[in-house]
């Protein structure tokens, strides 16, 4: 195994198909991408799941929630959106099906011993680049003092409420 994916396992805390996957489509965009990885925001990932493989591309590509630059869209596929903010090339890796119903031990060994380009599908990102991350003033809620980001913070009168606080208006569920 290579040292980027004992890093990897290193990072999840055990090796299993899962991170694999995300161990090969990060190798997969970084060729398709001409990325290697995110010191910034310059790599975004977004998501279709929120599985073992995303803690690979954390390790692979350098996205994280904290950047800004790993986002979900959940909708429980083995999907993922990726972009190069350098040179505007984007693309979206779908994970194709076995070839049979394999054990989890199988699985393993096919993910492991396939090339990235056998295990994934290559097709347009739909979803368009999101703008770089935002840095919000915050405010303290009016109820509960907890300070919050102007992003979340909702209007109920003349106070300023959390979305833990806050109640919105419902003519249904009165």
């Amino acid at each position: 195994m290579t040292a980027n994916w004992e890093k990897c396992v290193d990072f999840h805390g055990h090796s299993c198909g899962g991170l694999c996957i995300g161990y090969k489509v990060s190798l997969y965009a970084r060729e398709l991408l001409d990325i290697e990885y995110s010191a910034d925001e310059e790599i975004v990932c977004i998501a279709e799941n929120d599985a073992c493989g995303i803690d690979a591309i954390q390790v692979m590509l350098g996205c994280s929630a904290g950047k800004g630059n790993l986002l979900f869209h959940l909708r429980g596929k083995q999907a993922f959106n990726f972009y190069n903010r350098k040179n505007g090339k984007a693309v979206r890796l779908v994970l194709k099906p076995k070839p049979r119903i394999m054990t989890r031990e199988e699985s393993f060994e096919y993910y492991m011993n396939s090339e990235p380009a056998a295990l994934f599908e290559v097709k347009e990102a739909v979803l368009p680049l999101p703008e770089s991350a935002a840095i919000f003033n915050s405010y303290f809620c009016d109820c509960c003092g907890e300070l919050t980001a102007e992003k979340w913070i909702r209007l109920s009168g003349d106070k300023k409420l959390c979305l833990d606080c806050y109640s919105a208006f419902d003519r249904f569920n009165v």
